[in-house]
């Protein structure tokens, strides 16, 4: 469907003659129902050695016609499938923590450790700059499998403990990995998706024999809130600190509603919203924490069209849907399908310049004016926002270099830090506030007005200055 291994070597090699690095998205706490392990294992039957590769067991009940412990899928309904065996009978059950169609390996065995070292040779000698690991924080699950007992219902990005997340076995997993990665030559790198209860936790998974970052995800689920976010950014930079690792910040990514459609809405809905909200609300506000992001100290991660302001799309139709959620039910609708509705580059034509016909999912009639050719070159745009953001951020090196904030005093709702000569104020209240004119103004997510040495910020508006003279 993406293409061969021939079309990956000349991506690889295009994107490294243009200055431009890749990293592989690696898949290691499932496999498809389709890979070839997991096929022979059901041809074989119950004792194969290949079953042994994944979570096969026997179900509870008279007959075994209960799932052998009562763990839930994150996309709704038992994580548990009961297989038909060769002979036609009801047989065992495989675990998957996802769709059904996604079993998960069993890390136990040496040989699901074996293949993933050899793929990550495999696209290292490609020349690969790094890997994506997703789930990374679901490769170990608790000795016995034990059940989960009283619990509600687990959503999908939920941060409680859980005997098959976070588990501490996954950590000799990347240490493993990581002096595999430190024998290339080059700058390469490992980052984690892990949800993990805690940032203390994430930093577990960043020290320094084992990934280089991990995905900041009690940042991506704070509200557009001083006192909380402060708490979040401290706390983060706390935790990075012993092991040495960058902290990152993300406001966006394909699990999540968008920023720009969270903000929209009130607090407390969590991230997976399902309401159009205040539009123009939200992309004031999704502007302004784009701005507060860009200016910590770390790596900041974008995710696809939210520098375009992309919403949600919350209205798309029953037949189109692709979320697994949206069709195991469970107190779930399939809300991120709304996040992975393909980007518009262009004001007209099939998928607004996405592709050559119809995309995956279909695009709001709207998204011309968001396009990039609808935005690009335009003043206050935006796409132009990003740009002048990231442009400064590699100017000035005080942005996005160090480990630590120095916090300003500032009227309740409002945020403001410098670092070194550079100064962020981020005004997260509905009214404008007047502050000191810090310097010269760097950049501004809204229209920021200054006299007689004083800066008047408008509502949900984010403020950069320099203190530098050239």
């Amino acid at each position: 469907m993406f293409g061969t291994l021939l079309d990956a070597d000349a991506l690889i090699r295009d994107a490294h003659a243009l200055g431009l690095r890749i990293i592989v998205d690696l898949v290691p706490n499932h496999s498809s129902d389709q890979h070839e392990w997991f096929k022979r294992a059901l041809a074989e039957g119950p004792g194969s050695p290949l079953r042994e590769r994944y979570h096969f067991r026997p179900g509870k009940g008279a007959n075994g016609e209960l799932p052998p412990n009562d763990w839930e899928s994150i996309f709704g309904g038992p994580a548990w499938t009961r297989v038909t065996e060769p002979d036609g009978t009801p047989g065992e059950w495989y675990l998957h923590l996802f769709a059904p169609e996604q079993p998960d390996f069993n890390w136990e065995h040496p040989a699901v450790g074996d293949e993933f070292r050899s793929i990550l040779r495999f696209w290292l000698d490609m020349g690969v700059d790094g890997f994506r690991i997703d789930v990374a924080h679901g490769l170990v699950k608790a000795e016995g499998l034990p059940d989960l007992g009283s619990h509600e219902q687990l959503k999908l990005l939920g941060n409680d403990v859980m005997p098959f997340f976070d588990q501490d076995g996954v950590h000799e997993i990347y240490r493993q990995w990581r002096r595999i990665l430190d024998e290339y030559s080059g700058e390469r790198i490992f980052v984690a998706e892990a949800w993990t209860p805690t940032v203390e936790r994430t930093a577990h998974y960043v020290r320094p024999d084992e990934l280089h970052q991990a995905f900041n995800f009690q940042y991506l689920s704070t509200h557009w809130d001083a006192r909380e976010m402060r708490e979040v950014i401290d706390r983060t930079l706390e935790a990075m600190r012993p092991v040495g690792a960058p902290a990152t910040w993300v406001l966006s990514n394909h699990d999540v509603t968008r920023h720009a459609t969270r903000f929209a809405n009130p607090p407390g809905l969590g991230t997976q919203i399902r309401l159009a909200g205040d539009r123009e609300l939200g992309l004031r506000r999704a502007r302004a924490a784009t701005l507060l992001m860009l200016a910590l100290p770390g790596s900041a991660y974008v995710y696809q069209g939210e520098e375009l302001g992309l919403p949600d799309v919350v209205d798309l139709p029953d037949e189109v849907r692709q979320d697994p959620a949206y069709f195991r039910g469970a107190g779930q609708d399939g809300f991120r399908d709304g996040c992975r509705v393909p980007i518009p580059w262009t004001r007209t034509g099939p998928s607004y310049g996405f592709g050559g016909g119809g995309s995956w999912l279909p695009q709001p009639d709207s998204w011309g004016e968001l396009s990039v050719e609808a935005q690009a070159g335009v003043p206050g745009s935006t796409l132009e926002l990003y740009r002048a953001a990231l442009a400064a951020r590699r100017a000035h090196p005080d942005l996005g270099a160090g480990d630590a904030v120095e916090w300003l005093r500032a009227p309740e709702g409002v945020l403001a830090f410098r670092r070194g000569e550079f100064v962020c104020v981020a005004n997260t209240t509905g009214e404008s506030v007047a502050l000191p004119a810090y310097g010269r103004l760097l950049l501004a997510s809204g229209e920021v007005t200054e006299a007689d040495g004083e800066a008047k910020v408008p509502a949900d508006t984010t403020v950069w200055w320099t203190t530098a003279t050239d």
